[in-house]
């Protein structure tokens, strides 16, 4: 049985947007995590969380020189988490940071490397893989529920942001779209269960060259152009010998096709949206009806998102909490800088052979994490 850690991993926010409600609430729910201090670009917002939390509100370079600090939670916009992370590295702090891990596989490279140089752990979102249904579906894996994986499908389809976003453009420029935006969910989870990818081959296209903000705000009503592929249709073939068809697409009204579906010589599985850490898993069996294994009852699977009326499960904080332990225990964290980068690498090839209409290799590799053992999930409470 995992004991629990008794040193806590101090914390420090940079960023307090949106994303940090989530990680600042749900930190209360972890025995090795403690919140200290934020800082953000508005003082004002910083002001508030600190508020909010019981925390203390500092600049950035402040937090980065304060020796109370252990970790740096990272939740600032993309075109910052390298500038962020390194400055964080740089100043001798662990470092956890929202997806992606950067927006070029060279950038997320020069943070491994960092880290490794200085002795510290480097973690990245998404950390849902470690989810009820994430960990449900690997311990289904790793008994050959399906047998040897052989082909599957993965889709991330919707209409787009500017129905929603006040303020839509960044998604749609170079380092956004729904494979930067979206694929690290998917892919994420795809890795943990199947292992490392090799090479891809995809296909990419805009929808639409203009797109118009329908969303109340300053903008609604104006028309904004596109920079980068918004449906992108890509082929995987991981190192395993299967291949998996991974769609992302912001050009759909509707569809019905499941998140992820893995089939295998013995059996297939379907999983629920990886951007959650609960919903159904379905397995067949060589062709028999689906048997459905529910989520909400088990650990990090009941429903608490939004506060207001939850009807999902988002544990967003469970990584950082598992980088704690980690850190007390003299292993890898399982949401990693090197499965970020991997995944970062698997997206920009992704782009690349979408732009080349060429198969294109993944470089570096990266072992599947260890599966996260229903005692040491239950260990990581307060």
């Amino acid at each position: 049985m995992h004991g629990k850690s008794k040193a806590k991993l101090r914390i420090g926010v940079v960023g307090c947007g949106n994303i940090s409600l989530t990680y600042l609430r749900n930190a209360a729910l972890f025995a090795g995590v403690e919140l200290r201090a934020c800082a953000d670009i508005s003082t004002e917002l910083a002001a508030q969380r600190a508020v909010e939390y019981g925390i203390r509100a500092v600049s950035v370079d402040a937090l980065l020189a304060d020796p109370e600090i252990d970790l740096v939670l990272n939740l600032t916009i993309p075109a910052a988490h390298f500038d962020v992370s390194f400055s964080a590295l740089s100043a001798g702090k662990h470092v956890f940071t929202e997806k992606p891990l950067a927006t070029s596989a060279k950038d997320g490279r020069r943070l491994v490397v960092e880290a490794e140089k200085r002795g510290l752990l480097l973690g990245s979102a998404p950390d849902t893989f470690l989810g009820a249904a994430g960990r449900c579906a690997r311990r289904l894996m790793d008994e050959g529920s399906i047998g040897s994986p052989v082909t599957g499908t993965a889709f991330m389809m919707g209409r787009g942001m500017e129905h929603w976003h006040p303020n839509p453009q960044f998604y749609y420029q170079p380092g956004g779209g729904p494979v930067f935006d979206m694929g690290p969910y998917y892919l994420t989870m795809l890795v943990n269960l199947l292992g490392p990818v090799a090479r891809v081959m995809a296909l990419a296209t805009k929808g639409q060259e203009e797109r118009l903000i329908t969303a109340e705000g300053p903008f609604k009503n104006t028309i904004f152009k596109v920079g980068t592929p918004t449906n992108i249709l890509s082929l995987l073939e991981f190192h395993s010998g299967a291949t998996v068809t991974f769609g992302a697409s912001w050009d759909v009204f509707r569809h019905s096709n499941h998140p992820i579906e893995l089939h295998g010589t013995e059996g297939s599985l379907r999983l629920p949206d990886p951007d959650t850490f609960g919903g159904t898993v379905s397995l067949s069996e060589r062709g028999a009806d689906w048997k459905d294994f529910q989520s909400e009852s088990e650990l990090y699977g009941a429903h608490n998102w939004p506060f207001a009326a939850p009807d999902r499960a988002n544990y967003r904080m469970l990584g950082v909490a598992d980088l704690a332990r980690a850190l007390a225990t003299g292993r890898k964290p399982r949401a990693s800088g090197d499965l970020a980068l991997h995944v970062l690498e698997i997206m920009e090839a992704i782009l690349a052979s979408g732009e080349s209409r060429d198969a294109v290799a993944v470089n570096g590799w990266v072992d599947q994490p260890p599966r996260l053992q229903e005692d040491e999930a239950q260990s990581l409470l307060a």
